[in-house]
């Protein structure tokens, strides 16, 4: 069974497909990549070469693979970032092309719009397309924090107030919803009506030696996870991080079917990749350098059972 990922796809470094597709290889599974974006590095460089590959081509990936007649054997549709809502429509079109001739695949989206500190970095139509049209369809969604206010409007500083974005999230469509991180006491900025970031006096401050946390749903039960919070100097560098925790967490989850053993599973596996990537000083995911993490983890985390909101 293979997995179809649309992703962004840079040449050097790791971001969307290329920090998705080879941990999900290394994980079994066979990967089916198709790329909307081809740049030769991640943007947060500030400066790239290459273009976005839109749509249309897309559409005819899709289609001819449609053609050989093997979406049946998909087991699961991804996709991260979108750099228009046209891609995001192909995206969807793409989905029921798979799930007509699949109905049991799945479809993860990683709903990327922007992150705590800086605040949205897509255009403003992205965030409307992803709650009204994208979030919807999907069976797994993996927002971080700014990401879960954004899609519900809900205030998650706090655990309670991420347990009801969460359950707010449930009631537009998917099944299992994973907080890729969640920090509590943490000032988000999504609220704003500015698409702008928090102001400086806002934003919290780099610090090392906390925790931070995932949380997975399937709207019965939910989970958290805790691993020791690894301060990087320029976090802006550090790309990938979100499309490889969503591709390890499918792979994983297709494999489990529980969430709480795929969120202790994913987090040791994308902590053990973190750390060496730390150890390295590297401003780039050490993800080959740390393939074993991806297999067999080095450490282990326990997931705590989570009481979901009543309201």
């Amino acid at each position: 069974m293979s997995v179809l990922s649309i992703q962004s796809h840079v040449v050097y470094g790791h971001a969307g497909n290329s920090a998705a597709v080879f941990p999900l290889q290394r994980l079994g599974r066979e990967v089916w990549a198709v790329n909307t974006v081809e740049f030769s590095n991640h943007t947060g460089y500030k400066a790239w070469r290459g273009k976005v590959l839109g749509s249309a081509l897309t559409e005819e990936l899709v289609l001819g693979l449609e053609e050989r007649g093997i979406l049946s054997g998909c087991e699961a549709v991804l996709s991260g970032y979108l750099g228009d809502a046209v891609v995001g429509r192909a995206i969807l079109n793409a989905v029921k092309r798979v799930r007509s001739a699949a109905p049991a695949a799945l479809y993860c989206c990683d709903p990327v719009m922007g992150d705590v500190g800086r605040g949205f970095y897509v255009s403003p139509d992205i965030p409307g397309i992803f709650k009204n049209e994208v979030v919807p369809m999907a069976d797994i969604v993996t927002p971080n924090q700014f990401e879960l206010e954004a899609l519900t409007g809900i205030d998650s500083s706090s655990l309670s107030g991420a347990l009801k974005a969460v359950k707010a999230l449930h009631a537009l469509g998917p099944k299992v919803v994973l907080v890729t991180s969640f920090k509590e006491g943490q000032v988000s900025g999504a609220l704003s009506d500015s698409a702008e970031p928090p102001p400086a006096e806002a934003k919290n401050p780099p610090s090392g030696g906390g925790t931070i946390a995932m949380i997975v749903s399937d709207g019965g039960e939910a989970y958290r996870v805790s691993t020791p919070e690894l301060y990087f100097a320029d976090t802006t560098m550090m790309a990938g991080a979100g499309d490889l925790t969503t591709a390890v967490f499918l792979s994983r989850y297709l494999e489990t079917r529980s969430i709480s053993r795929t969120l202790e599973l994913s987090a040791a596996s994308v902590y053990g990749v973190m750390e060496k990537t730390h150890k390295g000083s590297s401003r780039e995911l050490l993800i080959v350098a740390a393939q074993d993490e991806l297999v067999s983890p080095s450490g282990s985390f326990k997931a705590e059972k989570l009481t979901l909101n009543a309201d």
